[in-house]
């Protein structure tokens, strides 16, 4: 999550403006009201998020620590295979994140029937991996989601339309779950490559390979 800081800023004969900062991480943020509140002629400061949600300094700091118990700093891998002969669709996903000031990587695969093409199989890959997310208890957070496939991630950002019914449906599926969560899902389109570990779970799982680990570090 992003956050900006308003300052109300005392100037000379009983002046005052209201100052502005740039969004930055929580931490910055933090760092940065502390030391600004070295200042006698700064009065009040207050953070805002994106979405105009506003904190005190004491309050953000109590929203930190409790940030240290559950789930952060998430990122979702995705990646979904058909087979054109079996009509079978494998989905993969990995997902990397932070709980009690440690890092943990969870990776998990499935085999799926009744999808129609790869594209399907791809949205159906990144709603397998939102539903691992509501299982770990994710929500009201930024997450920042990967895959390599454009089509999925330009048209859930709306770069590219979306005329086939089937995928629409999914993207109503994914957009509700989002919702659902309070996530703010940050979209970005990667190369293959660095989408293998995604991409491995889903071949993996097309050939029956079932896959479902946590390890730390």
């Amino acid at each position: 999550m992003k956050i900006r800081i308003e300052i109300q800023y005392h100037i000379p004969k009983g002046l005052k403006t209201v100052l502005n900062t740039a969004f930055m991480s929580i931490e910055h943020a933090i760092s940065l009201a502390e030391d600004l509140m070295k200042i006698n002629r700064i009065k009040e400061l207050t953070f805002f998020d994106s979405n105009e949600s506003s904190w005190t300094l004491k309050e953000m700091k109590k929203y930190v620590e409790s940030l240290k118990e559950e789930p952060y700093d998430v990122c979702l891998y995705f990646d979904g295979g058909f087979d054109h002969e079996t009509w079978q669709s494998g989905l993969g996903c990995v997902i990397y994140y932070k709980q009690n000031e440690a890092s943990y990587r969870i990776r998990k695969n499935a085999l799926v029937d009744q999808l129609t093409s790869n594209n399907e199989a791809e949205y159906a890959a990144l709603h397998f991996g939102l539903k691992q997310l509501e299982e770990m208890g994710v929500h009201h957070l930024p997450v920042t989601i990967k895959g390599d496939s454009k089509v999925v991630i330009n048209q859930l950002t709306d770069e590219w339309p979306c005329l086939e019914e089937t995928l629409s449906q999914w993207i109503d599926r994914i957009e509700l779950l989002t919702d659902k969560l309070g996530v703010e899902p940050i979209y970005e389109v990667i190369s293959r490559k660095k989408n293998q570990e995604a991409d491995h779970l889903a071949t993996q799982a097309l050939r029956e390979i079932e896959i479902s680990s946590r390890s730390e570090g």
